[in-house]
């Protein structure tokens, strides 16, 4: 268990202006600085970054991957296997922030997942997250915590404006495909990119709609970041209708009913309103 005053940096409330959930809601996403201290993220991250390495399955070189796995090493689910990152993952805070922008009373959490951008990653080609998951409702963000500083040539996460209002590419999983086409529609109807570089403590939010992508890490280091996306706490589980979404309810809501609310043991309840 951590020291009480980490504890209390992870749980106690970020002070959210009315501008930022506007902003949030009109946007897809909001970036947002010193959300977590120092302290919290040189706590957790050396844990969560040994929980990577030690579940990762992909071993192949990297120029021998297809584009979805150039673009990081992807582990999910990492609260269930290690106390400490459970113990993150719970964190209020993050949880409290999610129901304030959802304007939601309460959230669970979908899923964590860490997405560490190798040293030579690839794009990660646009997409919108809430391809793969069987949800009812769009009430879902993702809470991006990179846990260093991510400059440009790392592959920060780049948001098109507005873009969760947009549905035509909503059909595309990442990949290629969805690199250039949505990329394209992207620029055809106009939306703004934002892609700048993530400080220390900063950590962006953004709607499971919002289309995003991020560039190659040309650095010498990996891009460690973790995720945790959150949802509606009445959020219902719908029929899978793709393979990705099947997928996704074994993975996470295999206990879980079809048309029911997703109370499973792996979707568990992180905050609700008092």
């Amino acid at each position: 268990m951590a020291p009480p005053a980490i504890q209390q940096a992870l749980d106690a409330p970020y002070s959210l202006a009315d501008e930022e959930i506007s902003r949030f809601r009109r946007d897809g996403f909001v970036k947002l600085k010193h959300v977590l201290p120092a302290s919290v993220l040189n706590y957790y991250g050396p844990t969560i970054t040994s929980e990577v390495y030690r579940l990762n399955t992909m071993h192949l070189p990297i120029e021998q991957r297809d584009t979805y796995n150039k673009a990081f090493l992807q582990v999910g689910n990492i609260w269930t296997k290690n106390e400490t990152v459970k113990e993150f993952c719970w964190g209020q805070r993050l949880a409290r922030m999610a129901a304030q922008l959802l304007g939601v009373g309460g959230v669970r959490m979908y899923h964590d997942q860490a997405l560490y951008k190798e040293p030579g990653g690839g794009v990660t080609p646009w997409h919108a997250d809430q391809y793969y998951w069987p949800l009812s409702n769009p009430n879902t963000v993702t809470a991006w915590i990179p846990l260093q500083a991510v400059p440009m040539e790392m592959g920060p996460l780049a948001f098109a404006k507005g873009s969760h209002k947009f549905e035509a590419g909503r059909e595309l999983g990442i990949s290629d495909e969805s690199e250039e086409r949505i990329g394209r529609s992207m620029k055809e109807q106009n939306y703004p990119l934002e892609d700048s570089p993530f400080d220390f403590g900063d950590v962006s939010f953004h709607y499971g709609w919002t289309f995003h992508r991020a560039g190659r890490n040309v650095s010498q280091a990996p891009r460690a970041v973790m995720t945790i996306i959150y949802m509606d706490e009445n959020m219902r589980l719908i029929e899978p209708n793709t393979v990705a979404r099947r997928n996704d309810r074994a993975s996470y809501m295999a206990d879980v009913e079809i048309g029911a609310v997703t109370d499973g043991k792996l979707t568990p309840l992180i905050f609700r309103e008092p």
